[in-house]
């Protein structure tokens, strides 16, 4: 598929969330005139009678779906359930609706979560089956898999020029620190900078610190998400990541490091460690559509910190999170 920007009508589901908010300028500065964010309280994209309105109203040419109901580890164990359900019919609609209103296009971002719980290092895309996920995480990770199985099955029958993309942990200016849904990035950062500033003595981490994972600046993902659409029109999923690993204590060390938090680290390993390792093979990206992450993890560590104390530190509200427009 040949895309111009200028001419191409896109729906980016997820706009106002946090990859949403780094892909919207991303695709502005590649010249595209027309995007159309879609809020959760307008259209519900769980509700298939509105997805269909949001289509007759956009006619969109290209959709990049981004909307997810995301979180971490405690809010994946209390509402498996409602992380299931919620991203599996907003998959179902949007990628059905996009074949029934003739979008020429659609990217759809999984979750690394997908990969089986013991997928040999580093992980490749064609060991996404061979195993079942992480159980804390396992029913938000097979929802967004099914994504993946829907598309192909669509190209297979009716032509749909569908793109799956498997990002690692992403992290970076924007992210959610709601300490009930935040992922562990923005988790540890909140937790050091408010124990510095109650001068407390230790924090207390969940798990041993002994799994280890990959992280992807949401800037470089936003670049990603948009070569892939550019440049990419094949069936098969496609990781995009770092391509470094990290120990969670290594990472509990750095953060405290940046945050400037000087008190003991306390680990409690009667909470879950989530999966033990994670690390992609992201050779298959940069052979099919030229990506290459870029940002240093310290530095885009500083620049996530930076953005939290100047942002969320100094408000006396915070920031307000969308569930439904998560990336």
């Amino acid at each position: 598929m040949t895309l111009n920007w200028a001419s191409e009508r896109v729906l980016l589901t997820g706009g106002a969330g946090f990859l949403g908010s780094a892909v919207r300028p991303e695709l502005e500065r590649s010249g595209c005139a027309t995007i159309v964010v879609p809020r959760s309280a307008d259209y519900d994209l769980r509700d298939r009678q509105r997805v269909d309105e949001l289509h007759r109203r956009v006619k969109p040419t290209l959709t990049i779906h981004l909307a997810a109901r995301v979180g971490g580890i405690g809010a994946n164990r209390e509402h498996p359930g409602d992380f299931f359900h919620d991203n599996m019919l907003m998959g179902l609609h949007t990628v059905d609706a996009a074949r029934e209103f003739g979008v020429r296009k659609i990217v759809c971002v999984g979750t690394i979560c997908s990969y089986p719980k013991f997928t040999p290092i580093p992980f490749k895309e064609q060991d996404l089956w061979n195993g079942y996920p992480e159980e804390t995480n396992a029913p938000y990770g097979l929802a967004k898999k099914m994504l993946l199985v829907q598309l192909q099955a669509y190209r297979e029958q009716y032509g749909l020029n569908g793109v799956y993309l498997l990002p690692v942990n992403l992290y970076g200016p924007g992210d959610n620190f709601d300490p009930r849904s935040s992922h562990v990035i923005p988790a540890l950062i909140r937790k050091c900078v408010e124990a510095r500033e109650a001068h407390e003595r230790q924090v207390v981490v969940w798990g041993t610190g002994r799994p280890t994972r990959e992280f992807l600046y949401v800037a470089d993902a936003a670049r990603g998400v948009r070569l892939a659409a550019e440049r990419y029109d094949g069936p098969e999923p496609v990781n995009l990541g770092a391509g470094f690993e990290i120990s969670i204590r290594e990472l509990v060390e750095l953060i405290a490091e940046l945050t400037r938090y000087r008190g003991n680290i306390i680990w409690d390993d009667t909470k879950p460690d989530g999966q033990p390792r994670r690390s992609l093979d992201t050779s298959r990206a940069e052979a099919l559509f030229d990506f290459r992450a870029t940002t240093p993890f310290e530095v885009g560590l500083r620049e996530t910190i930076d953005w939290y104390e100047s942002t969320l530190v100094a408000s006396p509200v915070g920031a307000r999170v969308d569930e439904m427009a998560r990336g």
